[in-house]
């Protein structure tokens, strides 16, 4: 027996339905036809933000609850899919000790101090975000409704954790990302007050272990929440590649890539990045694992620092690992992207010799995984060589990935081999 509904009500189009029922959690504000009371009238009053919302199709099936955004083109994200569903403090908890759960089913127990804990559509909390680092959560809210529940959302997590014996001192938010004004959101960040007056006094550098290796992570100050979880196996398997080989590590933020080569063998690495204080974090990770004397930095565009090494007929690597950022955030801006990716894969291949290695990647959800392997393979013929294709490899299992919505599934990652 279905349970007495106390949402109001959103009916959508045909089209918004048929996108729902393929699985897809979002509805889009122009599917939207009408509002409802819970019991079917008109309603005199706008529904206020953030709400739970019930979306029903035009004649009348429930689709699912969602969680309403009034200044967002995603006008509701659902929660859930289920009419007997009740939202209260034993729902959240559920939501949080499947996700914990699952990460601690996939994921080795090595990794689970350095781990994310939630991945938004893909647990079903839509929006929300949280790395574990070590005794710290990082957490970065980009949903209204999701905003306005934190004072219960962030509780019940550490209420999860704890119960299981996970030692966790504080939560850090992390919500200084652009997209929270798409939701009307303030940008800020900061320590999260649970009530118990310890997180004023927490400092927002801590230390992980990752694939054996140690790092600093400064929760603050890092990019996004700190540290880039989702390389964590695909590092690991450039480790296994790289012995006796001289690496660069292009983009290397905290220098992770070429600090897994060194721990499988390679002879020396090449640090890049634009950014001074990735640098600075990278030479303080070299450090902290006694890996300096085998690595050297430098400060530079990857796209200039390449087109110099040619120019001066400088070809010392073995193997060169490339992970940019996005270069696009839109599907508008693919071709240019494209064109991006190209240019810096053929720089790359032209500096490595017949039999050197590659591992080349893209971290953005609009770069189709075709596309982005068409681009790569005409920077090949481009530079002349031709590209045996070791793996092709996805983001850890931690950022789970959802087949009916493709958003999840971002981070397409390839090892070459140049003949």
């Amino acid at each position: 027996m279905k349970a007495t509904r106390e949402q109001s009500k959103f009916v959508i189009s045909q089209k918004g339905a048929n996108w729902v029922k393929s699985g897809h959690p979002w509805v889009y504000e122009g599917e939207i036809l009408r509002s409802e009371s819970a019991t079917g009238a008109s309603l005199e009053d706008p529904v206020p933000n953030g709400s739970l919302v019930d979306i029903m199709s035009e004649s009348g099936t429930f689709l699912g609850t969602g969680l309403l955004s009034l200044q967002s083109k995603i006008r509701v994200r659902l929660i859930s899919r289920n009419a007997n569903d009740k939202f209260d403090r034993a729902f959240w908890k559920r939501r949080f000790a499947y996700a914990w759960a699952y990460r601690k089913q996939v994921m080795s127990p090595e990794d689970l101090k350095a781990v994310r804990l939630v991945f938004g559509e893909s647990d079903q909390l839509p929006g929300l975000t949280v790395d574990r680092f070590n005794d710290i959560l990082v957490v970065q809210c980009l949903s209204y409704g999701m905003e306005q529940r934190k004072n219960l959302l962030y509780p019940l997590l550490l209420e999860v954790l704890r119960e299981d014996g996970q030692a966790i001192q504080g939560i850090y938010e992390r919500n200084d990302d652009s997209l929270r004004d798409k939701e009307g959101l303030a940008q800020a960040k900061g320590w999260f007050d649970e009530g118990q007056g310890v997180s004023g006094s927490l400092s927002p550098v801590t230390q992980i272990v990752e694939n054996g290796l140690l790092y600093h992570v400064d929760v603050a100050n890092g990019q996004k929440t700190g540290f880039f979880l989702d390389q964590k196996l695909n590092r690991r398997r450039v480790a296994d590649l790289a012995k006796d080989m001289e690496v660069l590590d292009c983009c290397t933020h905290t220098g992770a890539f070429a600090l897994n080569a060194l721990k499988g063998g390679a002879k020396h690495a090449t640090a890049l990045d634009i950014s001074a204080s990735a640098i600075a974090m990278a030479q303080d990770n070299a450090a902290l694992n006694g890996l300096e004397d085998r690595m050297d930095f430098v400060t530079a565009n990857a796209f200039d620092f390449m087109e110099q090494a040619l120019a001066n007929q400088q070809r010392p690597w073995d193997f060169i690992i490339l992970d940019p950022p996005a270069f696009t955030k839109s599907r508008q801006r693919v071709g240019n992207a494209g064109n991006g990716y190209r240019r810096l894969n053929y720089l790359a291949l032209r500096l490595l010799p017949r039999g050197g290695y590659l591992a080349t990647c893209t971290c953005s959800h609009f770069m189709p995984r075709d596309r982005f392997l068409q681009e790569v393979n005409q920077a090949a013929h481009e530079a002349g060589v031709r590209l045996k294709q070791i793996e092709y490899r996805q983001q850890a299992p931690d950022h789970p990935i959802l087949l009916d919505v493709p958003e999840t599934s971002y981070l397409k990652f390839f090892l070459f081999q140049a003949v």
